[in-house]
């Protein structure tokens, strides 16, 4: 039995997420039978994140078993021939028979897209977040540092449970802006139940004035969602990069 190490791309917003759910469409639901067809087998493939419905990756890992003797630029090739337009498969490669794409996994990295301009772009529509408010790129920057470090992010995640382990490990928070867009790139070991997307709502919120920067620590200890901002939309979010090297991690 092989084990493949396969990077994928898609633009999630046709689909219910990654992970095969009874309620929509989703991306594993349409890779797996694509691959199967070339596989000529039945495949489960084991993704390296849960992404929301809407949310997109520009980098997504997958492992997946197969009995099959196909060269690995024939599955890129066969896959990507068999998949929809707005999935599609980046690499392909041999991996070790114990690698697995989720407990393999060192880090990742998020990205957030906002279009920043009165009027709506139409060629940024389900791919970037529309603000019309006036943004302080020094201010967001300044308060996105207090989520640096490990901390107990159990403010910053969607109904976590109270036995969950919420402390996690943020490397870096970076704000670049090119012309009218504004990324966010967050980066970690590890991310909660829509613990990005409150951290960029939040920021949003310091942005407006809503939450002063200097409070992010005391919400951060508070350990109460209610306390941090609102939930930025879905159709901002990036997979941006996965990581199963440590010093790329932390590089």
């Amino acid at each position: 039995m092989r084990n493949l190490k396969v990077m994928m791309a898609y633009r999630g917003t046709a689909y219910h997420g990654f992970q095969i759910q009874n309620n929509g469409i989703t991306v594993q639901e349409i890779v797996e039978r694509c691959a199967g067809k070339i596989l000529n087998e039945p495949v489960t493939i084991h993704g390296c994140s849960r992404t929301d419905a809407g949310v997109h990756a520009k980098q997504f890992c997958f492992s997946v078993q197969t009995n099959s003797r196909i060269a690995p630029l024939g599955f890129v090739r066969g896959v990507n021939g068999e998949l929809p337009k707005d999935i599609s498969i980046l690499s392909c490669e041999e991996a070790d028979p114990g690698f697995h794409a989720r407990f393999s996994c060192k880090g990742k990295e998020y990205l957030y897209l906002l279009h920043c301009s009165e009027c709506k772009d139409p060629f940024s529509i389900d791919l970037a977040c529309h603000y019309r408010r006036r943004f302080h790129p020094e201010l967001v920057y300044e308060a996105a540092q207090h989520f640096v470090g490990e901390h107990d992010f159990r403010s910053f995640c969607t109904n976590c449970a109270e036995k969950t382990n919420t402390v996690r490990r943020v490397h870096s928070f970076d704000v670049e802006i090119e012309g009218d867009k504004v990324k966010m790139l967050v980066k970690g070991d590890g991310f909660l139940y829509n613990m990005v997307r409150i951290m960029v709502g939040t920021l949003l919120d310091v942005n407006e004035g809503k939450i002063p920067a200097d409070t992010l620590d005391a919400i951060m200890a508070a350990g109460q969602r209610k306390l941090a901002g609102r939930t930025a939309p879905a159709h901002g979010l990036y997979l941006n990069r996965v990581f199963y090297n440590e010093e790329e991690l932390k590089g």
